[in-house]
């Protein structure tokens, strides 16, 4: 594998930082993110430099029920080869539901689901898998998620799943410590236990992030400084094997520079302190995959999978076994992040609304789930307020419903003068 080193997420708020960073060998840029035929020009000049790009993926939802999308792995593809990267990483997840294995409506999660730690989960995790290797010009490499919900019922602990994951494909893990310190507070699994299983020699890079404590959850923000009991999972990790690559991420209320510096230091420090003797080895070739249809297996996932993400983002019952009071909080974060992004994907509508905007999303996220991504959300949320009428003066009502004109049919309205004019004219026509 190739080694990597010490590197950070690279996002567009802080690019000019991450450029004249001391020390930093390679970035991480999210997949979704990057146009291949328009990159950015911060990660052009890394590239020139000489520093690696790796694309992360956030939505191919490679433990979902269903097959992998072939255009979402096209455009995997495709930013790798812009990107001259040495592999492509994504998530063990699933962030969407339903459709037909199930009859019912495609639910989005808008966010990373942990999989049941079953067998019927594993053949359909490893399946995709080997479809996606298939389709990617350079190797995977796969993460281990947060969560704050666990499965009734599993089969498998963390290491086991994992071990058995890189076993049966050939994959490589990308090992997020943070995650570990989640998933030891919020499902109470020993973060020692789980390094334990892992198959070591599959490690592609690992992962290292802050987040926060909150009712005695905790919360995977991206947004907050590294822990130190995080550090401690980093150092117990490089007392097994010398990591090829480890990266500080980041994604929201940035610091200023000298403190990501700080971070990375501390990284490094904590990798350093873990020494010690180490047994690094050369991952073994996949076996060769099983003949045995997957179809049986796929129909219970994607039940089950639909039945709690249906709890989550739609309000129906809550499946058995599960903890009530925790897919309450899992709902609540999934609704949040949900306004987040989409004031991210549609800044004007925070403007627009001031500060009903958040409260009117969340009333609106409760009864209407989200189908088709970030950017129809938007659209159908805006679509939503124009048709209740509730939108509290003339003023307000006039520019959502400029704002959702512009946006809503396939091409954007001309600006120019005469086009403007025919428009308003045809408008006021309407109205007599």
């Amino acid at each position: 594998m190739e080694r990597l080193g010490t590197g950070i997420g690279w996002r567009p708020e802080i690019a000019d930082a991450v450029e004249n960073m001391p020390g930093i060998d390679w970035v991480e840029a999210v997949a979704e993110n990057v146009c291949p035929g328009h990159l950015p020009e911060s990660l052009r000049r890394l590239r020139e430099r000489g520093v690696t790009v790796v694309p992360h993926g956030v939505s191919l939802g490679l433990g979902g029920a269903d097959r992998p999308d072939t255009g979402r792995l096209l455009a995997l593809a495709e930013r790798a080869e812009a990107l001259g990267s040495p592999l492509v990483t994504e998530h063990i997840a699933f962030v969407r539901a339903g459709g037909p294995l199930t009859a019912s409506p495609r639910l989005e999660a808008g966010h990373l689901l942990p999989l049941p730690r079953t067998r019927d989960a594993l053949d359909v995790l490893c399946e995709n898998i080997r479809i996606a290797q298939d389709a990617l010009p350079v190797p995977l490499a796969v993460e281990n998620i947060a969560a704050l919900i666990s499965w009734p019922g599993e089969e498998l602990t963390e290491g086991q799943f994992l071990y058995e994951l890189a076993d049966r494909t050939g994959v490589r893990l990308l090992i997020d410590v943070a995650n570990l310190h989640t998933n030891h507070v919020n499902r109470g699994e020993d973060p020692a236990e789980a390094l334990a299983g892992l198959p070591l020699e599959a490690i592609a890079y690992v992962h290292v992030a802050g987040g926060f404590e909150r009712d005695g959850v905790w919360h995977d923000s991206h947004a907050h400084p590294v822990p130190r009991p995080v550090l401690d999972i980093l150092t117990e990790l490089a007392s097994r094997v010398s990591p090829p690559g480890v990266l500080l991420e980041r994604d929201e209320n940035f610091p200023e520079p000298a403190e990501l510096e700080g971070e990375l230091a501390a990284i490094r420090e904590a990798v350093e302190k873990g020494g010690g003797a180490r047994a690094d080895g050369a991952w073994r070739a996949a076996a060769e995959p099983s003949s045995v249809s997957t179809e049986p297996a796929r129909q219970r996932v994607a039940l089950a999978q639909t039945a709690l993400l249906s709890a989550l983002v739609a309000g129906t019952p809550v499946p058995e076994g599960f903890d009530r009071v925790r897919l309450g909080v899992q709902a609540r974060a999934l609704a949040g992040k949900r306004a987040d992004v989409v004031a991210k994907v549609a800044p004007e509508l925070p403007v627009i609304l001031g500060a009903g905007y958040r409260p009117a999303f969340l009333a609106y996220a409760q009864g209407a789930p989200m189908t088709d991504g970030y950017r129809r959300d938007a659209l159908d949320f805006a679509e939503h307020l124009l048709l209740g009428g509730e939108l509290g003066d003339a003023r307000t009502g006039r520019e959502l419903r400029e704002w959702w004109l512009d946006r809503s049919g396939p091409a954007p309205r001309s600006r120019k003068p005469g086009v403007r004019l025919a428009r308003a004219t045809r408008r006021a026509l309407l109205r007599r």
